[in-house]
């Protein structure tokens, strides 16, 4: 096999130690090697919701460029957004509460950008991805009992689609792993697109 096709000697460098981003790769089998990002992650809200997915994700690629030279390395950064508003981690409880007030009854965005960088450091692909999620109309009591199983904390928009949070998803339209942290159909695309893969699933 070609060396810098990604494989259990070569695997890809993840830069994300993100649980969900971790069981995606692992759940479809692509040798990976979680990294934590030291990105910069102060967002311009004046940029558009894909545009700043994607400066996200390259700031995370590109901050462990310099550790993994030689390296494919794949960054990715996840928003949640409603109509104009931004929805990051919650802080604290109050946080959580707000947010799914919020997109109680509602449908709103997850954006997912991933950029891709060569074993020669080039930055050869860049992409976001957008579901739309349609959430349930939520009671006073579910979204106190759900911020009390601890799941939104850590979670853009403070749900876990797949976890407890997939009680309160009605509907999406588009990619469900998207929504998790990892659009898998379009990033294994572009891995290939890229002479990152071979070929696809991986056989060795």
């Amino acid at each position: 096999m070609n060396h810098r096709y990604i494989s259990k000697n070569n695997p890809l460098v993840l830069a994300s130690i993100s649980p969900r981003r971790k069981a995606i790769l692992t759940q479809i089998g692509i040798p990976f090697e979680p990294v934590g990002s030291m990105a910069d992650e102060t967002v311009c809200t004046e940029m558009r919701v894909a545009d700043l997915a994607c400066q996200m994700a390259t700031r995370k690629a590109e901050s462990v460029q310099s550790t993994y030279k030689n390296r494919w390395i794949l960054g990715a950064d996840t928003l949640v957004a409603l109509d104009k508003q931004l929805f990051g981690k919650p802080k604290d409880a109050h946080e959580c509460h707000t947010m799914l007030f919020h997109l109680s009854g509602r449908t709103h965005r997850v954006i997912t950008g991933f950029c891709v960088i060569d074993p020669g450091g080039k930055k050869v692909h860049l992409e976001a991805i957008m579901t739309k999620v349609k959430v349930k109309e939520l009671s006073e009591f579910e979204i106190e009992g759900y911020v009390k199983t601890g799941e939104p904390f850590g979670k853009a928009g403070a749900y876990a689609i797949q976890g407890i949070g997939s009680f309160m998803i009605e509907r999406i339209n588009g990619s469900y792993t998207n929504v998790v942290g990892l659009p898998v159909c379009e990033a294994v695309r572009a891995l290939i697109k890229c002479g990152a893969l071979k070929g696809f699933p991986l056989i060795e």
